[in-house]
């Protein structure tokens, strides 16, 4: 997809940004980190939905204001931090975008992967710093317990751009800018397709992602307020973290069947713990269907799912940030205006059209 031309000069970024999600293929310039794990990604990505900045209106922040100087981003080493196992497709899907898109761009990109412990994450984004990183893009296990890192950057006046989680610290003076979804908007529309499934009665119960990030937080206090507003009558019976895993979903959906056996449905807030519920719903002998199950996220196995009528519907959460992140630290480094919240516009799968869409999904 050929990148919107700019309309004028210091356009808002918040504005113009719109990237192309036809995944390159490509090597990037990198040396090994700790995992190894540089270069291109080592599969191919279905082609998916753009990615879409919604709305244009909000602060902006440029280099100057950051404190730092203009770069040339073609001569300028990133780094990127990712938090999970990429055991999960929206980590594959995420990691291979940014590596792809470095590569397109033949910028020098440096990774490493925290397998979901957060003191490993903060010692990575510190080693991807004293490897000579001039530019960050991290993808945040937990939204506190930034300092270090943020200290270590501001002390070099290196460039942070978040991706799909916010950290808890001050826009354009600790980072530049966030990049990611509507998390609230996300429960809402999750909330929205459970009414739908269930005629707005029964008992719910919710498979909370990870505690500890906006993620969890903004997905919960969407569907909930949603629920209270459009079906007063339907009552939140269970709450339980499965970690956004697959395996812990299960597990936590067992626990579920034991306590609560007519459970109505179920809202998981990430397709891997919704697949595990499939699971542990098919092994206590439910059909297909008898439990209603919302997840988000967009992932190719869930939205087969709903093709053969194990979930009801899956609320998108793009993970493609690669030309996006790129985009905005290509616009920053040149001095130009960047928007410190770009939040994208999801798409949602269900009913019959479920199959046809099948390809935009990860």
């Amino acid at each position: 997809m050929k990148p919107h031309a700019r309309t004028a000069a210091r356009t808002l970024l918040a504005v113009a940004l719109s990237a192309s999600l036809a995944l390159a293929a490509g090597c990037a310039k990198s040396e090994d980190d700790d995992e190894g794990s540089t270069g291109a990604a080592g599969s191919e990505q279905a082609e998916g939905s753009e990615q879409q900045v919604t709305g244009g209106s909000g602060p902006t922040c440029t280099i100057a204001d950051y404190g730092g100087e203009k770069i040339d981003l073609a001569d300028a080493t990133v780094g990127f931090s990712q938090s999970e196992k990429e055991a999960n497709p929206f980590r594959i899907a995420e990691t291979a975008s940014i590596k792809d898109e470095a590569g397109k761009r033949g910028v020098e990109l440096l990774t490493a992967n925290a397998q979901s412990q957060f003191s490993k994450q903060i010692s990575d984004v510190q080693a991807l710093i004293s490897k000579g990183a001039d530019l960050l893009v991290i993808a945040p296990l937990n939204s506190d317990g930034w300092d270090p890192v943020l200290k270590s950057a501001a002390d070099k006046k290196i460039p942070i751009v978040t991706i799909d989680r916010k950290i808890n610290a001050e826009p354009c003076k600790d980072y530049v800018s966030f990049i990611g979804s509507d998390f609230t908007e996300q429960g809402k529309r999750a909330a929205d397709k459970m009414v739908e499934a269930t005629g707005g009665k029964g008992e719910i119960a919710i498979l909370l992602g990870a505690p500890g990030n906006n993620v969890t937080t903004e997905r919960t206090k969407g569907f909930k307020d949603r629920i209270a507003e459009k079906a007063p009558e339907m009552e939140i019976v269970f709450e339980q973290t499965g970690e956004f895993v697959r395996e812990k979903g299960q597990q936590v959906t067992e626990q579920l069947i034991q306590s609560n056996p007519d459970i109505t449905g179920i809202y998981a807030e990430n397709d891997e713990m919704g697949l595990g519920a499939v699971t542990a719903l098919k092994g206590a002998g439910k059909e297909p269907g008898a439990v209603k199950i919302v997840t988000i996220d967009g992932t190719r196995n869930a939205v087969q799912g709903i093709v053969d009528g194990s979930i009801d519907a899956v609320i998108e959460s793009n993970p493609r940030f690669g030309p996006l992140a790129f985009e905005t630290l290509d616009a920053f480094t040149k001095g130009e205006e960047v928007g410190q919240d770009l939040v994208i516009e999801d798409s949602e799968y269900t009913g019959h059209e479920a199959e046809a869409d099948l390809g935009k999904a990860y």
